[in-house]
């Protein structure tokens, strides 16, 4: 049996709709999904508790699938069961995202669980390869795609950045902790009169990433976010990233006019 454990936004709900068999929804406190009824709520301070139960409910493998924050912790709540695990849940907290990831999947699995990729359970959130939009990238926008796969590959030792606009060859913006919706809000907000214009959103993962648990995420907002910010496209890597409601991307590409690359690596 599978459990997944859900944050929050439209990702939950996607699988669980094209799942061949109904999972357990799980979800921590404060962190619950839209639109699915959870069956089991849990709180860090009760880890050890929430993997018993999923273990008595025969559940073998788990899924985690949609977005949540780091919380804070109670000492006084935390429980007998999950006593053993408080310097493991302390190191996951501490750390950086790449770490936190590995922290909470090396505690699933040593309880018992094979920890499966959201991407394994439904394929089609991965676009196919190549320009999916009606207009195409030109010869300036491929070449300033080219140099942001090289920024975020420069920048993954610093467990930062799924994403960076470039334009007219110049980095204008590369994605941190606030992530793509605040970079692009602040780019559309802010970008001078002088700066370089058009560009393209290029989104792809850290290398050593915990792909299981975390891939980057495009949907149609994310198109009308780049037309906001004046960029020309967007363009993520091949097998590497989600694509939410991917006709409805398709659709919002074409009716802004911008172009929606699914390229591969090393241009």
């Amino acid at each position: 049996m599978l459990a997944l454990i859900c944050g929050q936004g439209a990702l939950p709900g996607l699988i669980v709709r094209n799942s061949s068999h109904a999972p357990v929804i799980a979800a921590l406190e404060q962190f619950e999904p839209e639109g699915l009824d959870v069956d089991i709520t849990f709180r860090l301070e009760t880890l050890g508790t929430f993997l018993n139960l999923l273990k008595a409910r025969g559940v073998a493998q788990v899924c985690f699938a949609g977005a949540i924050r780091r919380p804070k912790i109670d000492p006084e709540r935390i429980d007998a069961a999950t006593q053993p695990l408080v310097a493991k849940i302390a190191a996951a907290l501490a750390g950086g995202d790449d770490a936190a990831l590995r922290s909470v999947i090396d505690i699933f699995e040593e309880a018992g669980f094979e920890v499966v990729g959201f991407t394994q359970l439904v394929p089609a959130l991965l676009p196919p390869v190549g320009v999916l939009s009606i207009r195409q990238p030109g010869a300036q926008d491929r070449a300033d795609v080219a140099r942001a796969q090289q920024v975020v590959e420069g920048l993954s030792p610093l467990d930062m950045g799924q994403g960076c606009v470039v334009a007219s060859g110049h980095i204008l913006a590369v994605e941190a902790f606030g992530g793509t919706q605040w970079m692009l809000s602040s780019l559309s907000e802010l970008r001078p009169a002088d700066w370089p214009e058009g560009g393209v959103l290029y989104k792809a993962p850290k290398a050593g990433q915990e792909r299981r648990v975390d891939l980057p995420a495009i949907g149609p907002e994310t198109m009308a976010q780049a037309a906001r910010a004046g960029l020309a496209g967007v363009a993520i890597l091949h097998g590497e990233v989600v694509a939410l409601d991917l006709p409805d991307v398709i659709a919002e590409a074409d009716r802004l006019g911008l172009f929606l690359w699914v390229c591969e690596a090393e241009l």
